[in-house]
Parts: structure tokens; sequence; C-alpha cells
């Protein structure tokens, strides 16, 4: 991933938090022979290894066993940014539309867990994150047993130890202060969730003052 050292990731912790704030990850296998993506929730815990489960009926996981490497790719906030909102446009007119995004790209070994109890214990954490934010979390032994155990030989695990980091946070770092300021108050001014989390993302890496 070309990442100019201007939009580098602040901290090795920003990268965490991007992928447990945004699980929904894009897992890209190369066979040898093919590329193949998968799109799935991932569960980051404490020590660095990401796991997840797929249908036992998709083929990747025995694909897996030729692939040597993975990616994961973890899509945090992205915005469409405005020349409009650039103050420098009245005096010169040299601006552009861009493009803010953050991304993380997580590198690492697949393993497959034909386990139930792992799939079981993996369930539960994944679910318990995600249920975190609700008034009553729904818990995995709120199903019946034997409900959850069909379901679970209907699915296989995976486990990725992450060999490598990195991320691209791409958030008008390369503009003057001004222009920055802009952006935050336009992307801020948008009906839309992901443009309200970048203009956040803007003014918390530019440590611009409102």
């Amino acid at each position: 991933m070309y990442t100019p050292p201007h939009f580098a990731a602040p901290s090795d912790e920003s990268l965490r938090e991007v992928m447990r704030a945004y699980p929904f990850a894009t897992l890209i296998i190369h066979t040898g022979s093919e590329v193949n993506a998968q799109h799935l929730p991932l569960y980051l815990d404490g020590n660095g290894t990401l796991s997840g489960h797929v249908a036992r009926a998709n083929p990747v996981w025995q694909e897996a066993a030729n692939a040597p490497d993975v990616l994961v790719i973890f899509h945090g906030p992205n915005a469409y940014v405005s020349p409009a909102w650039y103050p420098s446009k009245a005096r010169n007119g040299h601006v552009v539309p861009t493009w803010n995004y953050v991304v993380v790209h997580a590198r690492g070994k697949l393993r497959v867990i034909n386990d139930a109890d792992w799939v079981h214990a993996h369930l539960q954490a994944l679910t318990a994150q995600h249920e975190a934010a609700f008034a009553a979390p729904w818990r995995v032994e709120e199903a019946p047993a034997g409900f959850i155990d069909r379901l679970m030989q209907a699915v296989v695990g995976i486990e990725i130890e992450i060999t490598e980091l990195t991320g691209k946070w791409k958030v008008s770092q390369n503009q003057p202060p001004e222009n920055q300021l802009g952006v935050m108050q336009g992307l801020s001014s948008m009906d839309n969730t992901q443009a309200k989390a970048m203009a956040a993302i803007v003014q918390r890496v530019n440590r611009l003052k409102t």
C-alpha cells in the first residue's frame, strides 16, 4: 500500500482501534492459481490474533492450506472532499476534489480450526463485542443448545496470526490549516454518518481547534 509519510497511521493503537470499531473486513487469499476475496466480521483479541468463521460449504477454508500468507483489509471512515470547502479556492482556484479515508492492512498466517469448542468460544467473544452497546445484550447461551450445535456444524473457524500491520490515514494532512478546518466543517455539515466520523478524525489528527 502506497503510504506517504504524512499519511501514516497516528499510532499502533490507532490501527487496533479501527480494527475493533470496523470489524467487517475483506480477507484476500492468493492460492497460486487465483486470488479469492471474502467478506466477514473478524474478532481481534488482546494478543494481536484475528478470529472468524466461514460456511463449511465455502471452499475458501480448503484453499487456505495452499496460501502462505493472507491479507486482511479493514475499512474505517471515508468521505468525499469538495474543493468548495477550501478557503484557498477563492484566492487562486488551485484546488480539486479528493477522497479522505482510513484503512488498515493486516498480513499473517491463516489457520483453519475444525473444533466445536473453539468455534463456540469465538462466537461468544464476537457476539459479546457487538452486543455490548445494547441495553439488554443477547448472549449465545440464550438460544437452545441443540440449535447452536447444529449451526456450528455448518461453519469452520479461521484464525490469523498477524505478522505485519500497517495503516493509512489520508485525512487532509497535506492541506494548510485553513483548508483542514474547511474540510472539517464541510464534513460536519453533511447528513452522513461516515462524513461526520471523518470530520472528527480530521480534527483530531490535524489538532484543529474550533
